[in-house]
């Protein structure tokens, strides 16, 4: 059996050659292309690539934008046995940098702007052999590619044949948001992902009569592996909470899309423009938001532009691991909101089939291997430790990482998640924030996520943060809020402190600050940036 993901796109076209696979805007307006003409376009890729150079095992760095060209190269790229590499261009430049360098990447794709900052910061990309600009490069940036010179070529269409692959052969190497640390690569197998195609095909209920707009371009690659039809977002999408909400919804209606996959960020403005204006979304049978806790308002606010029957799924997971638990929004609202809101933390739900979790004892040193005292009882909060076929295996290039996320058992291991949480008696799994964010002070430990929610009940506060000044065990814990008006009002401070002094929970909490615009990642437009939260708030008490 060949377990090369490439293997889909041929297998969907064979059975719907002419059904649309792909819309997106083109420099000429909107265009579609189905999924023969995307696998023509990929057989073409591959045989250009091949020609140049690219071989199985090369590692090939791809900074393209969504588009025709992201999701035929990838194929091609995975059809050579090539790993793909993808950097997200929002953690920052240095970021970036640091991430190229620690791959060594020998062949680089990338847009006319790619190849620009190429150009200026040369050092990282020392170890390329070969540049490929997709589009015009004016004859500077070496050989170039594009789906329509791929379409207008002799030999398109022509069949290129797949590379036999096993299960563990690399993939990918994606890089997490870097929102408690520096952003880590992690090794994608092609097994891995033929098992989340296997979990979203048969738990989520996705196939090729969905129509699907991908708010995170690499689901538009599962989408196109089942045979669903994907809508390209007229958006930036490493800027999620700047969507523009019209041309969002306008997609969706003009194609009929029947799901989406996308931040909470991004929900949260298209919900409240659909409300002002009163917009429906009829055909939107299912949403998925993922990358970090959903508020319930959001849910709610976004159930009523959906149809009676549409639901809304939140899954959980990480970089390296996802999906692995997921829950409904509707049980969210019926039974797990207000429990949230009081501090419980965030119920995200039960544990996927073929997916493992336990809770065992938080400990910031390595585990080398696994044994049943760790595990903790039902209800205790702990760290949460993931196994199964969706789990990596690795970071690329990163022993120290490695050792303190893997906890080896027998021949198999578990994926220390770097989150907080535990299992309520319905076998629900409730998350209490990152490992990272807790505070522990000389009375006890305190956890992000559930300390955050007593404050965010605030009318005035739109998000909260806790953050520890000094060391573990001794921290000064402090409750930082950004508010809806961003007006500072000194009664704020007076009812969050009377807020904290009437819940065990956050009862030793002393020192409130305001902040203006929280540091958050970009993938997501979700995850705030405590690290450098506390860096701050310890220079704002010493003043």
């Amino acid at each position: 059996m060949n377990h090369n993901i490439a293997e889909t796109l041929p297998n969907i076209a064979a059975i719907y050659p002419e059904r649309k696979g792909l819309i997106c805007k083109t420099g000429k307006g909107y265009r579609s292309w189905t999924f023969k003409e995307m696998d023509s376009i990929t057989n073409r890729f591959a045989r250009s690539l091949s020609d140049l150079g690219v071989t199985q095992g090369d590692r090939v760095i791809l900074m393209v934008r969504p588009s025709v060209e992201f999701i035929t190269l990838t194929f091609a790229l995975f059809k050579i046995g090539a790993v793909i590499i993808l950097i997200d261009p929002g953690m920052g430049y240095k970021n970036l940098l640091k991430c190229v360098g620690k791959v060594k990447p020998e062949i680089f794709i990338g847009i006319l702007k790619a190849h620009l900052f190429k150009l200026i910061f040369p050092r990282p990309f020392k170890t390329v052999r070969t540049s490929v600009c997709i589009g015009r490069s004016f004859g500077l940036f070496g050989h170039t590619l594009s789906a329509d010179a791929a379409e207008r070529s002799e030999n398109y269409g022509t069949y290129f044949p797949t590379v036999q692959l096993h299960k563990d052969d690399p993939a990918a190497i994606l890089f997490t948001t870097g929102s408690t640390g520096p952003p880590k690569g992690v090794r994608y197998e092609h097994g891995i992902f033929q098992a989340q195609l296997k979990l979203i095909r048969d738990y989520y209920r996705i196939g090729p009569d969905d129509v699907d707009q991908p708010a995170f371009p690499l689901f538009a690659l599962f989408s196109t592996a089942l045979g669903a039809c994907s809508v390209i977002p007229e958006m930036d999408a490493a800027k999620p909470a700047q969507v523009d909400p019209a041309k969002f919804i306008k997609t969706i209606r003009n194609n009929n899309v029947t799901y989406s996959f996308g931040s909470p960020a991004i929900w949260n403005v298209v919900s409240n423009y659909c409300r002002k204006q009163k917009i429906n979304l009829p055909s939107v049978k299912k949403i998925l938001m993922a990358g970090a806790p959903v508020p319930g308002d959001l849910l709610q606010r976004t159930l009523s532009i959906l149809p009676a029957d549409a639901e809304i799924h939140t899954p959980y997971g990480a970089t390296e691991s996802l999906p692995i638990a997921s829950i409904t929004a509707k049980e969210v609202l019926a039974e797990t909101w207000n429990e949230t809101r009081k501090g419980k933390g965030v119920c995200v739900g039960r544990v996927l089939p073929s997916i493992e979790i336990k809770i065992i004892q938080t400990s910031d040193e390595p585990i080398d291997q696994w044994h049943e005292s760790l595990q903790l009882p039902t209800c205790k909060i702990g760290e949460i430790i993931v196994r199964g076929p969706v789990v990596t295996r690795t970071y690329d290039n990163n022993d120290k990482e490695n050792r303190l996320a893997k906890i080896k058992d027998e021949d198999a291991f578990w994926h220390r998640m770097g989150d907080l949480g535990y299992f309520d008696e319905k076998n629900r799994l409730w998350f209490c924030g990152r490992k990272g964010h807790r505070v522990v002070t000389t009375s006890g430990t305190m956890y992000s996520v559930c300390c955050e929610a007593i404050f965010n009940e605030h009318p005035h506060v739109f998000r909260s943060a806790l953050v520890g000044i000094g060391m573990k065990g001794q921290q000064t814990p402090v409750m930082i809020a950004e508010l809806h008006n961003k007006k500072t009002d000194n009664e704020i401070f007076s009812d969050l402190k009377q807020m904290a002094l009437q819940n065990e929970l956050t009862s030793g909490i002393e020192h409130f600050l305001i902040h203006p615009a929280f540091p958050v990642d970009i993938r997501h437009n979700a995850k705030i940036f405590r690290e450098k939260l506390s860096l701050w708030a310890a220079d704002e008490l010493k003043k």
